[in-house]
Protein backbone atom coordinates (compact mmCIF):
# COMPACT_ATOMS: atom_id res chain seq x y z
CA UNK A 1 0.00 0.00 0.00
CA UNK A 2 3.09 2.41 0.79
CA UNK A 3 4.66 1.68 -2.69
CA UNK A 4 1.18 2.72 -4.08
CA UNK A 5 0.80 5.67 -2.80
CA UNK A 6 4.38 6.71 -2.77
CA UNK A 7 3.82 5.75 -6.60
CA UNK A 8 0.32 8.08 -6.97
CA UNK A 9 2.02 10.92 -5.52
CA UNK A 10 4.69 10.79 -8.43
CA UNK A 11 1.07 10.67 -11.05
CA UNK A 12 0.00 13.20 -9.30
CA UNK A 13 3.06 15.76 -9.60
CA UNK A 14 4.12 15.33 -13.09
CA UNK A 15 0.98 13.74 -14.34
CA UNK A 16 0.52 11.24 -17.94
CA UNK A 17 2.89 11.42 -19.83
CA UNK A 18 2.52 13.01 -23.54
CA UNK A 19 3.40 11.98 -27.00
CA UNK A 20 6.11 14.57 -28.31
CA UNK A 21 9.80 13.13 -27.61
CA UNK A 22 9.57 9.61 -29.16
CA UNK A 23 9.03 7.92 -25.37
CA UNK A 24 6.14 9.18 -24.50
CA UNK A 25 7.05 13.04 -22.91
CA UNK A 26 7.05 16.56 -23.18
CA UNK A 27 9.89 19.08 -23.06
CA UNK A 28 8.44 21.73 -20.03
CA UNK A 29 8.87 25.08 -21.65
CA UNK A 30 12.20 26.54 -21.06
CA UNK A 31 13.94 23.37 -21.28
CA UNK A 32 16.50 22.26 -23.71
CA UNK A 33 15.65 18.85 -25.44
CA UNK A 34 17.12 15.32 -23.38
CA UNK A 35 19.68 13.65 -24.72
CA UNK A 36 19.18 9.69 -24.32
CA UNK A 37 21.80 7.07 -23.77
CA UNK A 38 21.75 4.74 -26.42
CA UNK A 39 22.57 1.98 -24.54
CA UNK A 40 19.55 3.11 -22.03
CA UNK A 41 16.74 4.53 -24.45
CA UNK A 42 13.73 5.67 -22.63
CA UNK A 43 10.47 4.16 -22.49
CA UNK A 44 7.21 4.38 -20.68
CA UNK A 45 7.29 0.64 -19.07
CA UNK A 46 10.77 1.71 -17.88
CA UNK A 47 10.11 4.89 -16.73
CA UNK A 48 7.10 3.00 -14.80
CA UNK A 49 9.71 0.42 -13.85
CA UNK A 50 12.28 2.78 -12.62
CA UNK A 51 9.49 4.70 -10.37
CA UNK A 52 8.46 1.94 -8.59
CA UNK A 53 12.10 1.08 -7.33
CA UNK A 54 12.99 4.57 -6.33
CA UNK A 55 9.74 4.18 -4.20
CA UNK A 56 10.37 0.66 -2.57
CA UNK A 57 11.93 1.16 0.96
CA UNK A 58 12.72 -3.29 0.53
CA UNK A 59 15.77 -1.69 -1.17
CA UNK A 60 17.45 -0.69 1.97
CA UNK A 61 19.02 -2.77 4.76
CA UNK A 62 16.53 -2.64 7.54
CA UNK A 63 13.02 -1.58 5.24
CA UNK A 64 12.59 1.30 6.08
CA UNK A 65 14.35 3.84 3.25
CA UNK A 66 13.55 4.37 -0.58
CA UNK A 67 15.31 6.91 -2.86
CA UNK A 68 11.93 8.80 -1.86
CA UNK A 69 12.84 8.81 1.21
CA UNK A 70 15.95 12.33 0.73
CA UNK A 71 14.05 12.92 -3.10
CA UNK A 72 10.36 14.02 -2.24
CA UNK A 73 7.96 14.97 -4.94
CA UNK A 74 6.42 17.30 -3.04
CA UNK A 75 9.62 19.34 -1.81
CA UNK A 76 10.97 19.30 -5.38
CA UNK A 77 12.61 16.06 -4.70
CA UNK A 78 14.94 17.34 -1.86
CA UNK A 79 14.24 16.48 1.78
CA UNK A 80 14.02 20.04 3.18
CA UNK A 81 17.07 18.76 6.02
CA UNK A 82 20.48 20.37 6.22
CA UNK A 83 22.05 17.15 5.53
CA UNK A 84 20.63 13.72 4.29
CA UNK A 85 19.63 11.10 6.60
CA UNK A 86 19.61 7.19 5.76
CA UNK A 87 18.92 4.44 7.80
CA UNK A 88 18.71 4.70 11.43
CA UNK A 89 17.99 7.79 11.32
CA UNK A 90 22.25 8.33 10.35
CA UNK A 91 22.83 11.90 9.12
CA UNK A 92 25.58 12.34 6.49
CA UNK A 93 27.09 15.51 5.13
CA UNK A 94 25.43 16.66 2.88
CA UNK A 95 22.50 18.51 1.59
CA UNK A 96 20.10 15.98 -0.74
CA UNK A 97 19.85 17.96 -4.13
CA UNK A 98 17.29 18.08 -6.39
CA UNK A 99 16.85 15.18 -8.51
CA UNK A 100 14.25 17.28 -11.16
CA UNK A 101 16.13 17.87 -14.85
CA UNK A 102 19.09 15.85 -14.02
CA UNK A 103 19.37 14.89 -17.48
CA UNK A 104 21.05 18.26 -17.87
CA UNK A 105 23.83 17.62 -15.86
CA UNK A 106 27.66 15.83 -17.06
CA UNK A 107 28.36 15.23 -14.06
CA UNK A 108 26.38 13.79 -10.66
CA UNK A 109 26.50 14.21 -6.59
CA UNK A 110 28.34 17.67 -5.64
CA UNK A 111 31.69 16.67 -6.38
CA UNK A 112 30.50 15.51 -9.57
CA UNK A 113 32.22 11.77 -8.50
CA UNK A 114 29.59 9.80 -11.26
CA UNK A 115 29.67 11.05 -14.64
CA UNK A 116 26.21 9.36 -15.48
CA UNK A 117 22.84 8.80 -14.34
CA UNK A 118 22.98 5.08 -14.50
CA UNK A 119 26.19 5.24 -12.63
CA UNK A 120 25.09 7.54 -9.90
CA UNK A 121 21.68 5.57 -9.27
CA UNK A 122 24.01 2.38 -7.34
CA UNK A 123 25.99 4.41 -5.36
CA UNK A 124 23.37 4.98 -2.30
CA UNK A 125 21.82 1.73 -1.94
CA UNK A 126 25.94 0.15 -0.35
CA UNK A 127 26.66 3.42 0.83
CA UNK A 128 26.81 2.63 4.80
CA UNK A 129 24.93 6.12 5.95
CA UNK A 130 22.34 5.91 3.26
CA UNK A 131 20.51 2.42 1.90
CA UNK A 132 22.96 0.54 4.16
CA UNK A 133 23.49 -2.68 1.93
CA UNK A 134 26.31 -4.70 1.95
CA UNK A 135 26.39 -6.06 -1.25
CA UNK A 136 23.21 -5.29 -4.49
CA UNK A 137 22.08 -9.24 -3.25
CA UNK A 138 19.21 -8.44 -1.28
CA UNK A 139 18.12 -5.76 -4.23
CA UNK A 140 17.89 -8.57 -6.55
CA UNK A 141 15.86 -10.78 -4.38
CA UNK A 142 13.16 -8.69 -4.16
CA UNK A 143 12.63 -7.74 -7.66
CA UNK A 144 13.30 -11.32 -9.04
CA UNK A 145 10.56 -12.92 -6.05
CA UNK A 146 7.78 -10.12 -6.62
CA UNK A 147 5.44 -11.27 -9.25
CA UNK A 148 4.80 -7.15 -10.46
CA UNK A 149 8.78 -6.89 -10.93
CA UNK A 150 9.08 -10.33 -12.61
CA UNK A 151 6.38 -9.13 -15.19
CA UNK A 152 8.01 -5.58 -15.78
CA UNK A 153 11.43 -7.00 -16.29
CA UNK A 154 10.11 -9.45 -18.68
CA UNK A 155 8.25 -6.46 -20.40
CA UNK A 156 10.71 -3.67 -20.43
CA UNK A 157 13.95 -6.12 -20.93
CA UNK A 158 13.09 -9.70 -21.97
CA UNK A 159 14.30 -10.79 -18.48
CA UNK A 160 13.42 -12.91 -15.42
CA UNK A 161 14.65 -14.86 -13.01
CA UNK A 162 18.56 -15.17 -12.40
CA UNK A 163 18.63 -13.09 -15.79
CA UNK A 164 17.90 -10.17 -14.28
CA UNK A 165 20.98 -8.25 -12.94
CA UNK A 166 21.34 -5.12 -11.24
CA UNK A 167 22.19 -3.22 -14.68
CA UNK A 168 18.74 -3.80 -15.51
CA UNK A 169 17.88 -1.97 -12.21
CA UNK A 170 20.06 0.93 -12.10
CA UNK A 171 18.91 2.06 -15.75
CA UNK A 172 15.24 1.44 -14.93
CA UNK A 173 15.87 4.07 -12.15
CA UNK A 174 18.37 6.20 -14.23
CA UNK A 175 15.39 6.50 -16.56
CA UNK A 176 12.85 7.41 -14.07
CA UNK A 177 15.16 10.27 -12.99
CA UNK A 178 15.88 11.47 -16.37
CA UNK A 179 12.70 11.79 -17.03
CA UNK A 180 11.44 14.32 -14.12
CA UNK A 181 11.57 17.25 -16.24
CA UNK A 182 10.31 20.81 -14.88
CA UNK A 183 9.61 23.77 -16.12
CA UNK A 184 7.10 26.09 -17.57
CA UNK A 185 7.62 28.43 -14.54
CA UNK A 186 6.33 32.35 -14.79
CA UNK A 187 9.94 33.10 -16.19
CA UNK A 188 9.55 30.70 -18.92
CA UNK A 189 6.29 31.85 -20.08
CA UNK A 190 7.65 35.33 -20.06
CA UNK A 191 11.41 34.69 -21.61
CA UNK A 192 10.14 32.29 -23.93
CA UNK A 193 6.63 31.87 -24.35
CA UNK A 194 6.27 35.82 -24.98
CA UNK A 195 3.48 36.62 -21.98
CA UNK A 196 5.07 39.37 -20.98
CA UNK A 197 2.16 39.53 -18.14
CA UNK A 198 3.66 36.41 -16.54
CA UNK A 199 5.76 37.93 -14.10
CA UNK A 200 5.36 41.19 -12.27
CA UNK A 201 7.28 44.36 -12.36
CA UNK A 202 9.95 43.24 -9.04
CA UNK A 203 10.71 40.45 -11.63
CA UNK A 204 11.76 41.45 -14.54
CA UNK A 205 13.80 44.03 -12.64
CA UNK A 206 15.03 41.34 -10.93
CA UNK A 207 15.94 39.22 -13.90
CA UNK A 208 17.65 42.56 -15.25
CA UNK A 209 19.93 42.07 -12.41
CA UNK A 210 20.37 38.68 -12.54
CA UNK A 211 21.48 38.71 -16.18
CA UNK A 212 23.75 41.98 -15.56
CA UNK A 213 25.15 43.79 -13.18
CA UNK A 214 24.81 40.52 -10.51
CA UNK A 215 26.54 38.11 -13.22
CA UNK A 216 24.65 35.45 -11.78
CA UNK A 217 24.22 33.82 -15.48
CA UNK A 218 27.45 33.19 -15.61
CA UNK A 219 26.81 30.56 -13.61
CA UNK A 220 23.52 30.17 -13.74
CA UNK A 221 23.12 29.77 -17.68
CA UNK A 222 20.30 31.83 -19.61
CA UNK A 223 20.17 30.47 -23.38
CA UNK A 224 17.93 32.11 -25.90
CA UNK A 225 16.06 28.64 -26.38
CA UNK A 226 16.25 27.48 -23.22
CA UNK A 227 17.68 27.53 -19.51
CA UNK A 228 19.03 25.07 -17.22
CA UNK A 229 20.41 27.93 -14.78
CA UNK A 230 23.76 25.84 -14.20
CA UNK A 231 26.88 25.44 -16.13
CA UNK A 232 27.73 21.88 -15.12
CA UNK A 233 30.88 23.75 -13.66
CA UNK A 234 32.67 23.78 -9.86
CA UNK A 235 32.59 26.88 -7.73
CA UNK A 236 33.83 27.96 -4.65
CA UNK A 237 31.89 29.99 -2.59
CA UNK A 238 34.27 29.24 0.99
CA UNK A 239 31.32 27.61 2.40
CA UNK A 240 32.77 25.37 5.30
CA UNK A 241 36.61 25.91 4.17
CA UNK A 242 37.51 27.83 7.58
CA UNK A 243 36.35 24.63 9.52
CA UNK A 244 39.36 22.08 7.49
CA UNK A 245 41.58 25.18 7.15
CA UNK A 246 44.36 24.63 9.49
CA UNK A 247 44.12 20.71 9.22
CA UNK A 248 44.20 21.16 5.05
CA UNK A 249 47.07 19.19 4.46
CA UNK A 250 46.68 15.98 6.16
CA UNK A 251 42.66 15.27 4.82
CA UNK A 252 43.94 16.06 1.26
CA UNK A 253 47.17 13.69 1.99
CA UNK A 254 44.35 10.65 3.25
CA UNK A 255 41.95 11.78 0.09
CA UNK A 256 45.33 11.42 -2.12
CA UNK A 257 46.04 7.91 -0.52
CA UNK A 258 42.11 6.44 -0.35
CA UNK A 259 40.47 3.90 -3.43
CA UNK A 260 37.51 4.98 -5.49
CA UNK A 261 34.96 3.22 -2.62
CA UNK A 262 36.50 4.18 0.27
CA UNK A 263 36.39 8.22 -0.80
CA UNK A 264 33.03 7.61 -2.03
CA UNK A 265 31.69 6.26 1.75
CA UNK A 266 33.98 9.17 3.34
CA UNK A 267 32.43 11.66 1.19
CA UNK A 268 29.35 11.12 3.49
CA UNK A 269 30.36 10.30 6.44
CA UNK A 270 33.49 12.17 7.35
CA UNK A 271 32.68 16.16 7.09
CA UNK A 272 36.65 17.49 6.82
CA UNK A 273 36.38 14.95 3.75
CA UNK A 274 32.96 16.34 2.76
CA UNK A 275 34.27 20.14 2.83
CA UNK A 276 37.32 19.28 -0.20
CA UNK A 277 34.77 19.00 -2.87
CA UNK A 278 36.01 18.33 -6.30
CA UNK A 279 39.25 17.50 -5.21
CA UNK A 280 38.31 14.58 -4.10
CA UNK A 281 38.06 13.11 -7.52
CA UNK A 282 40.63 15.15 -9.34
CA UNK A 283 43.07 15.71 -6.63
CA UNK A 284 44.03 19.38 -8.32
CA UNK A 285 44.65 21.80 -5.42
CA UNK A 286 42.58 24.28 -7.16
CA UNK A 287 39.23 22.01 -7.27
CA UNK A 288 39.73 21.81 -3.47
CA UNK A 289 36.46 23.82 -1.94
CA UNK A 290 34.87 23.70 -5.32
CA UNK A 291 31.74 22.36 -5.74
CA UNK A 292 28.72 21.99 -8.69
CA UNK A 293 26.56 24.37 -9.78
CA UNK A 294 22.94 23.47 -8.68
CA UNK A 295 20.61 24.57 -10.80
CA UNK A 296 18.40 27.31 -9.37
CA UNK A 297 14.98 25.80 -10.70
CA UNK A 298 12.56 25.42 -8.05
CA UNK A 299 14.76 27.16 -5.43
CA UNK A 300 12.30 29.19 -3.25
CA UNK A 301 11.31 25.92 -2.31
CA UNK A 302 14.52 23.69 -1.69
CA UNK A 303 15.69 25.29 0.91
CA UNK A 304 18.46 25.07 3.02
CA UNK A 305 21.15 25.99 0.88
CA UNK A 306 24.70 24.95 -0.20
CA UNK A 307 26.55 21.50 -0.24
CA UNK A 308 26.35 21.49 3.78
CA UNK A 309 22.74 23.23 4.12
CA UNK A 310 24.44 25.90 6.56
CA UNK A 311 22.62 28.67 4.39
CA UNK A 312 18.94 28.59 5.82
CA UNK A 313 16.87 30.87 3.50
CA UNK A 314 17.21 32.18 0.26
CA UNK A 315 17.77 35.64 1.35
CA UNK A 316 21.27 34.44 3.04
CA UNK A 317 21.99 32.53 -0.23
CA UNK A 318 21.89 35.81 -2.19
CA UNK A 319 23.88 37.50 0.31
CA UNK A 320 26.57 34.77 0.31
CA UNK A 321 26.69 34.66 -3.98
CA UNK A 322 26.75 38.70 -3.98
CA UNK A 323 29.87 38.46 -1.71
CA UNK A 324 31.19 35.83 -3.90
CA UNK A 325 30.77 38.32 -6.75
CA UNK A 326 32.32 41.10 -5.28
CA UNK A 327 35.57 38.67 -4.38
CA UNK A 328 35.88 37.07 -7.71
CA UNK A 329 35.56 40.18 -9.86
CA UNK A 330 37.85 42.36 -7.08
CA UNK A 331 35.18 45.37 -6.83
CA UNK A 332 32.34 45.54 -4.56
CA UNK A 333 28.96 44.24 -5.85
CA UNK A 334 26.37 46.58 -3.82
CA UNK A 335 22.77 45.87 -4.30
CA UNK A 336 20.08 48.49 -2.80
CA UNK A 337 17.06 46.18 -0.38
CA UNK A 338 15.27 47.16 -3.00
CA UNK A 339 17.64 45.36 -5.81
CA UNK A 340 17.69 42.71 -3.24
CA UNK A 341 13.82 42.14 -3.10
CA UNK A 342 13.62 42.28 -7.07
CA UNK A 343 16.27 39.49 -6.95
CA UNK A 344 14.55 37.63 -4.66
CA UNK A 345 11.58 37.98 -6.62
CA UNK A 346 12.63 36.75 -9.70
CA UNK A 347 14.42 33.48 -8.23
CA UNK A 348 10.83 32.83 -6.70
CA UNK A 349 9.29 33.03 -10.10
CA UNK A 350 11.63 30.32 -11.46
CA UNK A 351 9.20 27.88 -9.32
CA UNK A 352 7.33 25.35 -11.71
CA UNK A 353 3.34 24.89 -11.40
CA UNK A 354 3.17 22.03 -9.96
CA UNK A 355 5.15 23.28 -6.80
CA UNK A 356 3.14 26.88 -6.66
CA UNK A 357 1.02 25.29 -3.73
CA UNK A 358 4.56 24.12 -1.71
CA UNK A 359 5.84 26.25 1.36
CA UNK A 360 8.63 28.31 0.11
CA UNK A 361 11.70 28.90 2.15
CA UNK A 362 11.29 32.08 3.90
Amino acid sequence: MQKNAAIAAFTWMFGVLAPSTGWGQDVPLGLPLVAIPADNPQSPEKIALGRALFTDKRLSADGTISCARCHQPERAFTDGLRVARGIREQEGTRNTPSVLNPAYSTTQFWDGRRKSLEEQANDPFVNPLEHGLDSPTRILEVVTTDAEYARQFREVFGVAGEDVTMEHVIKSIASFERSLLTGDSPFDRYFYGGNKDALPADAVRGLEIFRGRGKCAACHAIRADSATFADNQFHSLGVGYKRIESRLAKIAEYVAKANGKEISEAVLNQSDVSELGRFVVTLQPSDIGRFKTPSLRNIAITAPYMHDGSVKTLEEAVDLEVYYRSIEGSRPLILTPHEKADLLAFLKSLTSPQYTGATPSK
